[in-house]
């Protein structure tokens, strides 16, 4: 995309899960506090009006979005206190990716079928990964944020921590609203600005959202033939390959040189087969001349999987390999491979 600063925003359906207790979580490193007290608002709202008039916002916008917006103290609390992960891919894997979500993307894939279809023909993603990052994000639609766009994003770029940032991101999100995509109201998201059933930012939006239904605007809120257009253009803006899948499971030899592992490292499927890498069921690797990575989120004598392009450009959507392996997981398991991803 990028919709990241320094860190990923994690999706709310995760959030849901560390909000039902399936593991603790710890703070991220300490943040940088602002070098001064933000500008008193009014007049930094004023001057942030004038700048948004010179980037060819119209008035009847701004009157729309930022006639009487109030700063949102429950943003900056939740700004300050992100969460990171401290749970295992194990139990990442068991709450994100659970037989319950994989069961939900199968009935979500069935109903929605021939729309994915359509759309996976014109993008070239396969539809049980555009219904895999619909589950991941956003539990298919069902927890898509409580927070208005606009003053969730005019507290962030006042507070100053993060401010050039947000402001950019205001701006692109007034942008949106000028367009006439939607209402200054009616956008809705997450308390960092990140929106809809695919949880766009809104640099993201203008980046890859499509009008897909055809009728003049871009809603990923509401209309599903635009939600999943969409998240499959943003795939393939990020690089997605049309006929290849994530990666998979494998098994790595005692021998294995711990030096090679990371996304830093890419070889052949074949040099991987040569240097002793398995199937996690000790078949051969298989014979596609394209370039991997071998990874191993929990270390040395964790899960290993190889990875390819695909996973790569899941990556680009959420900088966590916890992330793009559950999704490369669900999307498995809901098109309907057995595919293990930890072994008993």
């Amino acid at each position: 995309m990028s919709r990241y600063l320094l860190l990923p925003l994690i999706p709310l359906a995760i959030v849901a899960v560390l909000a039902s207790g399936v593991a603790p979580v710890r703070a991220h490193s300490p943040v940088t506090e602002p070098s001064a007290p933000p500008e008193p608002f009014p007049q930094w709202l004023e001057q942030l009006k004038a700048d948004a008039l010179k980037k060819g916002i119209s008035p009847a916008t701004l009157d729309d979005a930022l006639t009487d917006v109030e700063l949102i103290p429950r943003v900056i609390e939740l700004d300050r206190k992100q969460p990171e992960f401290s749970m295992t891919f194990r139990q990442y894997l068991s709450g994100v990716g659970s037989d319950e979500r994989i069961a939900r993307g199968k009935r979500g894939l069935a109903k929605h079928r021939a729309l994915l279809d359509s759309v996976s023909a014109q993008y070239g993603v396969p539809p049980q990964f555009i219904v895999a990052l619909w589950g991941v994000e956003t539990d298919f639609g069902r927890l898509t944020g409580g927070f208005k766009v606009i003053p969730a994003l005019v507290t962030l770029a006042h507070d100053g921590r993060r401010g050039s940032y947000f402001r950019t991101e205001l701006f692109n999100a007034l942008k949106i609203i000028d367009q006439g995509h939607i209402a200054a109201d009616e956008m809705m998201g997450s308390w960092a600005g990140a929106m809809g059933q695919c949880q766009f930012m809104p640099s993201s939006f203008l980046r890859a959202a499509v009008d897909n239904n055809g009728d003049g605007r871009k809603d990923i809120w509401t209309t599903q033939a635009d939600v999943f257009a969409s998240a499959a253009n943003l795939l393939r803006a990020n690089g997605w390959v049309t006929g290849r899948t994530w990666g998979r499971p494998v098994k790595l030899p005692d021998s294995f040189d711990s030096g090679m592992v990371g996304h830093k490292v890419r070889k052949s499927l074949a040099e991987w087969q040569r240097l002793g890498v398995r199937r996690s069921d000790g078949r051969d690797l298989p014979r596609v001349d394209i370039q991997a990575s071998v990874i191993t989120p929990e270390g040395g004598g964790g899960a290993a999987f190889i990875v390819y392009e695909n996973f790569r450009a899941i990556l680009k959507w959420n900088r966590s390999d916890f992330f793009a392996l559950t999704v490369g997981y669900l999307a498995d398991r809901i098109s309907g491979k057995n595919t293990v991803m930890i072994p008993q």
